[in-house]
């Protein structure tokens, strides 16, 4: 692990994650969407739940954002071969190539299956780990219509290690965009413990705050 990275911020961090990671029994559903980003883990376990007959359709989301900016293709086409590359057939995949942020990731997916007159009464997202709660706030909001579960690669805390400075400004930043959004609009509302709000401001104070909105 990063040096820099100590271990009280560390611990500040796991009570963020512990807050941040939803997960629970899963139905089958009409779509897997699996919204972009820099790990391809994501686009892995999208295909192992295809394979598990969750559902018949995956949508793969994203343009390029925050983390992805720099990549020659869209978070999309990188997710679409991991997918095909774990046996997706290309008839049972969509790509959305535009979002560049969660909210897109699921309007732009909700506006592409209605182009394609295909009916999503449910769904399951996938995304990592810490990004769960957030995607199941945003779809409620975003698709209401639709009902919502959402999985990750199975993954703890330590798995996030090879960039754990990233990891920890990504995590400060998506728990500040839980209230913040929903302030806004554009998610429904998730009441945060007092204690992972506090080790939110701690984390900033210390300076992990590259991704905080100002």
């Amino acid at each position: 692990m990063e040096s820099h990275v100590d271990a009280h911020a560390r611990e500040l961090a796991r009570i963020i994650w512990d807050h941040l990671v939803v997960s629970g029994p899963l139905s089958q559903a009409d779509v897997i969407l699996a919204l972009g980003c820099h790990d391809t883990r994501v686009a892995v376990h999208a295909a192992r739940l295809w394979h598990g007959e969750w559902a018949p359709l995956v949508i793969v989301s994203g343009g390029r954002g925050k983390i992805t900016e720099g990549w020659a293709e869209t978070e999309a086409e990188v997710f679409g071969r991991v997918v095909r590359e774990h046996g997706v057939p290309a008839e049972a995949l969509l790509l959305e190539e535009t979002a560049t942020n969660t909210g897109e990731n699921i309007t732009a997916s909700r506006r592409l299956v209605r182009e394609r007159g295909i009916a999503v009464r449910s769904g399951i997202l996938v995304a990592k780990p810490y990004m769960t709660r957030r995607a199941l706030a945003t779809a409620r909001r975003q698709w209401p219509e639709a009902r919502w579960s959402a999985s990750a690669p199975d993954l703890g805390f330590d798995a996030f290690d090879a960039d754990e400075r990233q990891f920890i400004e990504l995590m400060v930043g998506d728990l500040q965009r839980m209230v913040v959004y929903a302030e806004r609009g554009f998610q429904v509302p998730v009441p945060v413990p007092a204690a992972a709000w506090a080790a939110y401001e701690e984390l900033v104070r210390l300076g992990y705050d590259r991704h905080v909105i100002r």
